[in-house]
């Protein structure tokens, strides 16, 4: 999804209308035609303004950017939205660790199989999964599963999950564990812990 594309769905999101962000970006009342060509994608708003708009709608500025793959971020806000473009297409879940003993060596050994559950949210086939050597990529993951599995127990809105992922890395919670940098659960939403 490009620029302006995410700058628009944001915006919606919002609930502002191209009149009044131009407004609040300081363009102008008279500048929501540029707005307009923002969002379609005809003229590319410079980094300062993505800056200042990405203020404006409440979001990391990284969420309205193209992404070059450069760092892990970058990555996860791809991730993000290509999971709004094709909802359901990811299915994060945890790996467990396996082992088994070797009888022939009396060693222990790690199984290297990928286990998975055998249900109707599962695909006939064996899914393909994908394993990141890197402990902060990894996290990321652990907590966007997380909040995948709110989302699917209906623990969170799907406007608090987006409201997460366009927020996200402030938004980082560490599976609830902890209150975030940026808020993004409504006051009527209950957090697992507190049921308790």
């Amino acid at each position: 999804m490009k620029t302006g594309e995410k700058l628009k769905r944001i915006r919606k999101f919002r609930g502002y209308n191209q009149p009044e962000f131009a407004i609040m970006v300081g363009m102008g009342e008279n500048a929501a035609p540029r707005i307009a060509q923002y969002e379609s994608g005809y003229r590319v708003p410079s980094p300062k303004l993505l800056k200042t708009m990405a203020e404006v709608l409440d979001c990391n500025s990284l969420a309205l950017m193209d992404v070059t793959g450069q760092n892990v971020e970058e990555l996860m806000m791809m991730f993000f939205w290509l999971e709004e473009e094709h909802p359901g297409m990811f299915h994060a879940f945890q790996m467990q660790r396996l082992q088994r003993r070797d009888d022939e060596e009396n060693e222990t050994t790690v199984d290297t199989k990928v286990y998975y559950h055998d249900g109707d949210s599962w695909p006939a086939h064996a899914p393909c999964g994908l394993w990141i050597d890197n402990n902060l990529m990894n996290g990321f993951f652990r907590e966007w599963l997380y909040h995948q599995q709110e989302l699917k127990a209906g623990t969170i809105t799907k406007e608090e999950y987006f409201e997460w992922k366009i927020g996200w890395p402030y938004t980082c919670d560490e599976c609830g564990k902890r209150e975030p940098m940026k808020k993004w659960r409504r006051e009527n939403t209950v957090l697992d812990s507190d049921e308790s």
